[in-house]
């Protein structure tokens, strides 16, 4: 069997709210899921914003490269591949860098600290579900980072 693709969930979720969850520890490691499907809004991606919540997530697809210049605080990052698998994962990427990872389809930007606190490692398979469908134990403390 196939493994689901991550850009389908996406664009089948629509307006809906969605969380994102690692398989391997079944976990959230957001319930507020924001994508950037389009030129137009990947270019915009965080700019303009002071936070992001620790519940928070901006899922860039297709993206394998992404800055942050000219944002106001640092974001955790976990490139994946179509599938949703980690490639590649940048903990508390300061403003003014780039990072690039030619094997991913999309990118996950998070608050600071929300990658190593939820466990997020190389391999682990990200996906979506309806934020609905979660638990209150399986979601993230609702906290801003700044």
């Amino acid at each position: 069997m196939r493994a689901p693709d991550l850009f389908l969930d996406l664009q089948r979720a629509g307006a809906e709210a969605v969380a994102l969850v690692n398989s391997r520890t079944r976990r959230a490691v957001a319930t507020a899921v924001e994508a950037a499907l389009t030129r137009g809004a990947r270019r915009r991606g965080l700019l303009g914003r002071d936070s992001l919540p620790v519940s928070g997530a901006l899922v860039l697809a297709p993206c394998a490269a992404i800055h942050t210049a000219f944002m106001r605080f640092p974001i955790d990052v976990v490139f994946v591949d179509r599938f949703g698998r980690a490639v590649r994962i940048v903990n508390h990427m300061p403003v003014w860098r780039v990072a690039i990872e030619p094997r991913a389809y999309a990118v996950i930007e998070l608050a600071a600290g929300s990658l190593q606190s939820s466990g997020v490692e190389i391999d682990d398979r990200l996906y979506l579900v309806p934020a609905s469908s979660l638990g209150a134990s399986e979601a993230p403390p609702a906290q801003v980072v700044h």
